[in-house]
């Protein structure tokens, strides 16, 4: 995911969110708090349901994208259509679902379809690359840890079907910076997705 496009999320955003679902102005939630204090011992869901398991294509760090504010990254290889859940409780920000259009380009990257999600500690959980109307989601609304958000899909910057999944702070000057986080996988904690490796849900 390229810089331009997280700028453009930012925009999209911030242009639904003027105002929240219950009428209050809030100038940060399309951002998220500003240098928010993650809760580094929360334990993340994986984004996908119960008893399934799924490839890391790209773990921390990938040399493929990867990169820079991207480093804390995951992305999953998922048939299109696979449910997509949410991985921590928070208020939906952002959603497009509008989209099918995807290639090896950034001038793609305006095509991703995408559901964001405000966690209490002001951080933000993001979902990119869904499937065209399969948000389940509204921007304004609760969601709880395990919710369905949408389907996965192939849209936006991409070559094949998958999910891109990070939690993000948002840095004083505006720009995100995706943050290291933890797991709750069957048989323990993953606090660093390998690529190639498969991981299923704990029980909750």
């Amino acid at each position: 995911m390229t810089e331009s496009f997280r700028l453009l999320c930012l925009c999209l955003v911030g242009a639904i969110l003027t105002a929240n679902a219950y009428g209050e102005t809030r100038s940060n939630i399309e951002l998220g708090a500003i240098d928010a204090d993650h809760d580094d011992s929360y334990r993340y869901r994986l984004p996908y349901g119960d008893g399934v398991s799924f490839s890391v294509l790209q773990g921390y760090g990938s040399r493929l994208s990867h990169r820079g504010s991207e480093y804390f990254t995951v992305d999953f290889a998922m048939p299109e259509g696979t449910p997509v859940y949410s991985a921590r409780e928070g208020v939906v920000v952002g959603v497009e679902d509008e989209f099918d259009v995807a290639c090896w380009s950034e001038q793609c990257s305006r095509y991703a379809n995408f559901v964001i999600v405000l966690h209490d500690d002001g951080t933000t959980g993001q979902y990119f690359h869904l499937q065209r109307g399969s948000a389940r989601v509204v921007p304004g609304q609760r969601v709880a840890r395990g919710q369905r958000l949408a389907s996965s899909g192939n849209t936006g910057y991409s070559t094949r079907p998958h999910l891109h999944f990070g939690v993000y702070r948002t840095a004083a000057d505006g720009s995100l910076h995706s943050i290291a986080i933890q797991f709750a996988v069957r048989g323990g904690v993953v606090r660093d997705p390998r690529s190639g490796a498969r991981y299923t849900n704990a029980a909750d």
